[in-house]
């Protein structure tokens, strides 16, 4: 009797490991979608700025937390370009510690917050501070000078920022985003009046302010997945105090932007991909 029973217990483990092992075949394998802090400029350098001294109208400055094309003349950048996904976010306050940039090349003149001062104009961010929220280092880095123009406080503080929030929404819904953004042209209307330039002529007003974003569900091999059913928002803004505060009503295409600063935007996407995108005008929604 004895032995039957050691028998059928025999069987009965050897079950529950054969059941075990047919658990673990079929389980779903581990998602690979899990946000990373990708390359800020994956979709090309849309100037082909470069870290020569001398190219002082063009200026490449790589930071961790974005990269940028800086005009030492206009004393802003070209533009700006940076990668957002959920891995930037974090629970980082607001530094609010505008600061020179000490990475621009001896002897440039050293933009500072008191450049500013009295102007009618914030100091509106390209790569904003809410984008870059994972620590307070990355965080600070936004409110280098060189990452900072002259902006309409109406435009800064509503139109411009109705679509960084928007942006962050996308980031909320399982979506990384490539954006790019910075502004052309001289000459703005802030809360004091029109001008075109502060600080003794040293930061130019720009006209307008452009941004491109390109949205994408999370994933890897980002270039390689942008498609001609890639949702691509262009936006183009005048740097005037009056402007709509719906960022939707500035949607434009990436040819128009690219006709009027000379930029060769989402360089690295394939031709055929960009000369569809480029055309459109985004209709999504804005909230």
């Amino acid at each position: 009797m004895r032995y039957v029973v050691i028998r059928l217990l025999s069987f009965l483990l050897i079950g529950v490991v054969v059941v075990s092992c047919s658990d673990t075949n079929n389980a779903p394998a581990p998602t690979t979608n899990t946000s990373i802090r990708d390359e800020n400029l994956a979709l090309g350098n849309p100037s082909g700025a470069t870290t020569d001294a001398s190219n002082y109208t063009n200026y490449l400055l790589v930071k961790p937390q974005y990269t940028l094309s800086y005009h030492r003349d206009r004393g802003i950048p070209n533009w700006v370009s940076w990668h957002l996904s959920s891995a930037w976010l974090g629970t980082a306050d607001r530094q609010n510690n505008f600061t020179a940039d000490n990475g621009l090349p001896t002897g440039w003149y050293r933009v500072t917050t008191s450049s500013y001062t009295g102007s009618g104009f914030d100091r509106g961010h390209n790569c904003p501070s809410a984008d870059r929220t994972g620590s307070i280092e990355d965080n600070s880095a936004t409110f280098l000078l060189s990452n900072i123009m002259p902006q309409a406080p109406n435009n800064n503080q509503r139109t411009w920022v109705g679509l960084e929030n928007y942006c962050r929404t996308l980031v909320d819904q399982g979506n990384e985003l490539y954006i790019i953004c910075g502004s052309y042209g001289k000459g703005g209307v802030g809360s004091n009046g029109a001008a075109s330039t502060l600080d003794n002529g040293r930061v130019t007003v720009p006209d307008r302010c452009w941004k491109v974003v390109v949205v994408l569900p999370v994933g890897s091999d980002d270039v390689k997945r942008v498609s001609t059913s890639t949702r691509v928002i262009a936006i183009d803004i005048p740097n005037d105090n009056s402007v709509n505060t719906s960022w939707a009503s500035y949607r434009t295409t990436v040819d128009i932007i690219e006709q009027a600063t000379g930029y060769d935007l989402l360089s690295v996407v394939s031709t055929s991909v960009q000369k569809i995108l480029e055309a459109s005008v985004d209709t999504g929604p804005t909230n």
